[in-house]
C-alpha cells in the first residue's frame, strides 16, 4: 500500500455526492485516503477514478462489527505516524411529516446522523491522538435552522453540532481539532433517496393525514429538489474539507455557499434567529414567508 507524506484521511460515506468528490480531491492532492463505501461495487468505481493511494473500506458506520474491522485495517497501514483526518461525511434523510415517518427510517437517520457518527469518532480517535489529527464533521445549514418535513434531518443535524462542539473542548488537552463545515444545497443524488423516503411514508398515513400534509410535503419536496438541481457543484464543499484539513490555524466552524454575498446572508440568517424572538422568527419571519412564497396551507 503507497504511504503518502501528506498523511492519512479517513472519509464516511464515499459512495457518491460529497464522500466521493472529497476523496478523489484529497487523492489528488496527495493523501494517503481510506474511502469508507459499503458495497465493493462502489470500492472498485473508486479504485477505477484513484490513484494507488486510495484505498476502498467498507464500513456501513451503523454497523459495530465493520466500524471495528475498518479500525484494524487502518491502524495497520498507519502504523505509529496515526490519522492526520477524520472526514464524518456519512447522512441518511427520513422525509416526511414527523408524525408519520415510518419509526424503523426514523431510528435509520439517527444511527447514520449521529450514532454512527459517534462511533467511528470513538473508534478511530486513538489514531488521530498519535498524529494530533483533525475531525471534520459535515452538518449543514439545517443544523442551524429547523425546517419542516426535514425535521428528523435537523434533528441530527443539531445533535451534530452539539456533538461537535462538546468533543473540541474534551479534546483540547489532546492537540486535536474539531471542526464543523456547513454547508447549504449542492448538487447530488440524495434527493432520489429523499423522494422514496417520502414514498414510504406516504404509504402508511391515513387518510386523515394524507389530506393534512400530502400537499405541503410535495410542494416544499419540489422546492427542495430544484433548489439541489441548481445548486453549487460537489467539488465547492470538499474543497472547504480540504482547507479545513489544512488551515494551520482552522475555524471552528466553515460555512460554504456558492458566492461570497450568499455565504454571508446565511451567515446574517443564522444571526436573526439568535437575535429575534422564538416564535416571531419562526412563526412570521421563516415560517409565515415560506408558506406564503410556496403557497403551502
Amino acid at each position: 500500500m503507497a504511504n503518502s507524506k501528506k498523511g492519512a484521511v479517513v472519509i464516511t460515506g464515499t459512495s457518491s455526492g460529497l464522500g466521493r468528490a472529497t476523496a478523489l480531491l484529497l487523492d489528488k492532492q496527495g493523501y494517503q485516503v481510506f474511502a469508507g463505501v459499503r458495497t465493493e461495487k462502489d470500492a472498485e468505481s473508486l479504485k477505477q477514478a484513484a490513484s494507488s493511494n486510495l484505498t476502498p473500506i467498507i464500513m456501513d458506520i451503523t454497523k459495530e462489527e465493520e466500524i471495528r474491522s475498518a479500525f484494524e485495517f487502518v491502524s495497520l497501514a498507519v502504523g505509529n505516524e496515526g490519522l492526520l483526518g477524520l472526514v464524518n461525511n456519512a447522512t441518511a434523510i427520513a422525509y416526511g411529516p414527523l408524525e408519520c415517518v415510518p419509526i424503523d427510517d426514523v431510528r435509520l437517520n439517527f444511527e447514520v446522523g449521529i450514532i454512527g457518527q459517534i462511533a467511528v469518532t470513538q473508534a478511530f480517535l486513538p489514531l488521530l491522538r498519535k498524529a494530533k489529527g483533525r475531525v471534520i464533521n459535515m452538518s449543514a445549514d439545517s443544523g442551524r435552522i429547523a425546517l419542516p418535513y426535514f425535521g428528523l434531518l435537523s434533528a441530527s443535524k443539531f445533535a451534530l453540532e452539539a456533538f461537535t462542539d462538546s468533543l473540541r473542548m474534551e479534546l483540547s488537552s489532546s492537540g486535536i481539532e474539531v471542526i464543523s463545515i456547513l454547508s447549504g444545497s449542492f448538487k447530488t443524488d440524495v434527493y432520489k433517496k429523499v423522494e422514496a423516503s417520502y414514498e414510504r411514508t406516504f404509504a402508511n398515513m391515513s387518510p386523515e393525514t394524507k389530506a393534512l400534509y400530502d400537499k405541503n410535503c410535495r410542494i416544499f419536496l419540489e422546492s427542495v429538489v430544484e433548489g439541489n438541481t441548481k445548486g453549487m457543484s460537489c467539488e465547492i464543499p470538499a474543497n472547504m474539507i480540504l482547507k479545513a484539513l489544512e488551515d494551520s490555524k482552522p475555524k471552528r466552524q466553515y460555512f460554504v455557499s456558492d458566492s461570497t454575498l450568499s455565504m454571508w446572508l446565511n451567515r446574517l440568517f443564522f444571526l436573526l434567529k439568535r437575535l429575534l424572538p422564538h416564535q416571531y422568527f419562526y412563526d412570521t419571519y421563516f415560517f409565515g414567508d415560506m408558506r406564503k412564497s410556496m403557497k403551502l396551507d
